[in-house]
């Protein structure tokens, strides 16, 4: 039904056209690679990264509006799932459009043309998390979180590429800037404190949280701010910003009705050979065993669910503090883009430990799904 529907909104030519590519073959980069090859960004490099982006972006964006028309129990058919899949054919199309990049004027106008594409994809995430709600008020009780487990696997794979995608695109715009940060490298910060990371994501989550409840519990990290390593810090304070997010509401909630002080949530940066392993802890009551295979899939939240409330995803601006059930996999695909994890530890009755592990090397490659 979603292909007849695809069909019939995008020549055949088109839908022909996605097909062959997205049986091509992805080429993955690495952290270092990226930091290696925007040290220098002269009109050549600039001119060899469009190419590249030229020819990669399609692949991987067909692959993903492919897999968009084959989901299963109907979820291809979501309006909001629809709306996410004509965003991708209509960017597979305009990169196929552009003709052959062979100077830098053609660099210029190519980079504005996928600056426009990552605009375009801003909201893909909240409006896939929309999808997945539609699918979830129609679906049939008697299937259970387990049975769901190939639109688990699709998302992941799904949001892992879009992960991929957006640093590809952001990496070569960002290299374009003339004044760039100190230490920076595109979206790669040489020298990036995770301790003033976490420092800025925790402020951040404390302010969404005395939004919400009139007052957030403290923060308290332990770890050498002058101690720094190559990564992009808006992939870290994403994944802080959400692991303290949940520490706070969990608290906050737990001591809300309660004359004791609610106790603070603690950061610790740990600086490894391999890894920078950052652990968030907090005294919120923890997990029941049963509930901790279902926090990391797309289909389950304790919170209520902003987006059945309010669906309307033009600005993509407002933050919640939970309920759309993708904050903890996300995370953890950001975490593994670059070859770390992230990993849930709960004690219930007491608290959560969440262990965010990052990788020093810089040398994995993508995980191209």
């Amino acid at each position: 039904m979603a292909l007849k529907k695809a069909c019939e909104a995008f020549s055949k030519g088109l839908m022909e056209e996605v097909h062959k590519w997205g049986c091509m073959k992805q080429n993955g980069v690495s952290l270092r690679y990226m930091m290696k090859f925007g040290s220098r960004p002269t009109d050549r490099n600039l001119l060899i990264s469009a190419q590249f982006l030229h020819k990669e972006l399609p692949i991987r964006i067909a692959r993903r509006a492919i897999e968009l028309e084959n989901l299963p129990y109907g979820l291809s058919d979501k309006p909001a799932v629809l709306k996410v899949r004509d965003w991708y054919l209509d960017s597979f199309r305009d990169l196929r459009s552009f003709p052959e990049i062979k100077n830098t004027n053609d660099e210029n106008d190519f980079t504005q043309m996928i600056k426009a594409i990552k605009v375009r994809h801003n909201n893909v995430v909240p409006m896939m998390a929309l999808g997945v709600q539609q699918l979830k008020q129609g679906i049939d009780p008697k299937i259970v979180h387990e049975d769901l487990d190939e639109i688990h696997q699709f998302l992941d794979r799904f949001y892992m590429s879009r992960i991929g995608i957006r640093m590809l695109i952001g990496q070569h715009v960002e290299l374009h800037n003339p004044n760039p940060a100190p230490h920076c490298v595109g979206y790669i910060h040489t020298k990036m404190s995770p301790v003033e990371v976490a420092q800025c994501a925790s402020e951040d989550s404390r302010a969404i949280c005395c939004r919400e409840y009139g007052s957030a519990p403290e923060v308290i990290i332990f770890g050498d701010p002058s101690f720094t390593f190559p990564y992009v810090p808006t992939h870290l304070h994403l994944m802080v910003f959400e692991l303290v997010k949940n520490s706070l509401r969990a608290v906050q909630e737990r001591f809300l009705d309660s004359d004791k002080v609610a106790p603070p949530i603690r950061i610790v940066v740990a600086e490894g050979i391999e890894d920078v392993t950052i652990k968030v802890s907090d005294e919120g009551g923890g997990i029941a065993r049963s509930g901790l295979p279902k926090i990391f899939t797309y289909l389950y939240s304790t919170a209520r669910n902003p987006l059945t409330e309010n669906s309307d995803l033009g600005t993509g601006d407002v933050v919640t503090m939970a309920g759309y059930g993708y904050g903890l996999p996300i995370s953890r695909l950001y975490a593994q883009y670059f070859g770390g994890d992230l990993q849930i530890i709960s004690m219930e009755g007491y608290g959560t430990d969440a262990y965010l592990h990052l990788s020093r090397l810089g040398d994995s490659q993508e995980p191209l799904p």
